[in-house]
């Protein structure tokens, strides 16, 4: 018979370890096991090494912020890549999440910005074109007469939105492209590898 224990809190188990287990188990791709196993760790480890993890993750959720530009994570009012001097402000690369830019980034090929647009629009959750930050993109597209990349994940929303801000962008001076069809349909970008990336960027096409 299966042991239940190991998912439900019983009189040999102590709440707050419970409570710590749930805490770690409520984070992307963490299961019971393994939050169980992050949790036995932290609590094996000195209390001025927890102290610090801890005060880590307070600090960096007081701090870190989007970018009053593109939307990216950043401790500043703009982000490194939007301020640095030698990135090629006409070429945009839009994505969903600040997480898919780090995978950009992880490749070191893209010099161009990114715009995040928090999300993709949704209207069977309720996500129209006034909850993403699609006006400040078509803004930024203008101002620099810009390449527009869409770098959006291929499900039904991904291009749905892609769909939008072309029809939106045409007409304009901005030129709209999107990665080549080498990233799997359906895949999220977050783990595709860099070489896939890489080539997808290089590969891109005219979009519509």
């Amino acid at each position: 018979m299966a042991d239940s224990s190991s998912s439900l809190p019983g009189p040999n188990r102590e709440p707050l370890l419970d409570s710590l287990i749930d805490r770690l188990a409520s984070l992307p791709s963490i299961g019971r096991k393994t939050a169980q196993r992050l949790a036995y760790h932290l609590l094996s480890r000195p209390l001025e090494e927890v102290a610090a993890f801890s005060s880590t993750i307070s600090e960096a959720r007081k701090n870190i912020h989007p970018c009053a530009i593109c939307g990216n994570h950043t401790e500043h009012r703009a982000c490194r890549i939007c301020t640095h001097p030698r990135r090629n402000q006409a070429l945009i690369c839009v994505v969903e999440k600040p997480l898919e830019v780090a995978a950009f980034e992880k490749t070191g090929f893209f010099q161009g910005v990114y715009h995040v647009l928090g999300g993709c629009l949704s209207p069977l959750d309720g996500i129209g074109p006034q909850d993403l930050r699609l006006d400040a993109l078509f803004q930024r597209a203008a101002a620099e007469d810009a390449e527009v990349i869409l770098a959006l994940n291929t499900n039904a929303e991904g291009e749905a939105t892609a769909a939008y801000i072309s029809q939106k962008l045409k007409g304009t001076s901005a030129k709209v492209s999107r990665l080549a069809r080498g990233i799997p349909v359906g895949s999220d970008l977050e783990f595709v590898d860099e070489l896939t990336m890489q080539r997808a960027m290089e590969s891109r096409v005219e979009f519509g």
